[in-house]
């Protein structure tokens, strides 16, 4: 490339850079809604509130959270798919919604793809605890195994939705043990729990962080944590992968989209802010309070996980033995 060139490439590049930040001038210039995985109250909506505080400070403007919880994050992420792509509302939600669903729900009303502007992956989990009442004649996932042998009905385990990784870990405990697991899916962990502590279920899945919160209070025991590696905040509880079962390595991830077609300078702003946020001392405490490891990703590098999660979550839902409803 010769210098004139270059000189010119330059020119180019510098102009389409005040351009688009032309067009953030002012953003958001209007109230900010964000649109949390889950029910109110849950651990992705307290997480979205704490991030509302810190874009209020940034951009000096009002910032809501309105859970719309059901049909295992559709509904919410189908609203943000369809909502102005202006930048005002987006969606912080699981990994759940974008893959899970895609690939288990014959019909979707979007396209995990296709109607969505990736901002940012904004955490990475350590996986679902499997939980049980204090009372349970069982103390692990091994003596959980030979409890359900000796009982030809099964046992009940409630999960947060239909898809959702404790249902997929759930079905393939079943299909390893050739144990009987019947699935009862919940709008949010939080009932599940009630009903567990109510004597409805048997079993119960539960983010890390509530299941140390839970096993304080000495409502429950801990049979095992999923995952690769220990959680920070159940040390002491041993994986499946220790106990002798394979398989439930995957973990998920939170991430955050914008409605596709949002200005790109609109995408960079969302996404620098939620980087910020994320590097804050109280949301990334709190991420691992609830068992994820703050991650903070660009538009760029969250689509990349994205697309390369997909495949592999596919093959693990084969395995699970779960199909498309």
């Amino acid at each position: 490339m010769t210098m004139t060139a270059r000189i010119i490439a330059i020119a180019v590049a510098t102009s389409l850079l005040c351009a688009s930040a032309a067009q953030a001038q002012g953003f958001p210039g209007k109230p900010v809604r964000i649109v949390p995985f889950g029910t109110a109250g849950g651990p992705v909506d307290t997480l979205a509130r704490l991030y509302a505080e810190k874009l209020r400070e940034r951009w000096k403007q009002p910032v809501i959270v309105e859970a719309k919880p059901g049909a295992s994050g559709t509904l919410a992420a189908d609203f943000v798919a369809k909502a102005p792509p202006d930048g005002t509302t987006f969606l912080i939600t699981l990994s759940l919604t974008h893959i899970n669903n895609a690939i288990l729900q014959k019909t979707i009303p979007y396209d995990p793809f296709r109607d969505f502007a990736p901002l940012s992956q904004l955490a990475v989990g350590y996986g679902p605890a499997l939980i049980a009442p204090a009372a349970a004649p069982f103390n692990d996932v091994r003596e959980l195994v030979a409890y359900a042998k000796q009982k030809p009905v099964g046992l009940t385990y409630g999960t947060w939705g239909t898809g959702s990784t404790p249902h997929l870990f759930g079905e393939m405990l079943a299909k390893q043990t050739g144990i009987r697991l019947v699935h009862v899916p919940y709008k949010g962990e939080g009932a599940a729990h009630l009903d567990l502590f109510g004597g409805t279920l048997d079993i119960a899945w539960a983010n890390s962080g509530t299941a140390r919160t839970l096993l304080n209070s000495n409502r429950i025991k801990v049979l095992g944590a999923t995952g690769s590696r220990r959680s920070q905040v159940l040390a002491q509880t041993p994986l499946f992968g220790e106990q002798g079962f394979d398989g439930f390595e995957p973990t998920t991830w939170i991430g955050a989209y914008a409605p596709a077609k949002t200005p790109p300078a609109i995408v960079d702003e969302l996404s620098a802010a939620l980087r910020e946020a994320t590097r804050q001392p109280d949301i990334a405490a709190r991420w691992r309070d609830i068992g994820f490891e703050p991650a903070g990703t660009t538009p760029g590098e969250f689509a990349r996980i994205h697309k390369a999660d997909f495949p592999k979550w596919a093959r693990m839902i084969e395995a699970a033995g779960v199909t498309a409803e």
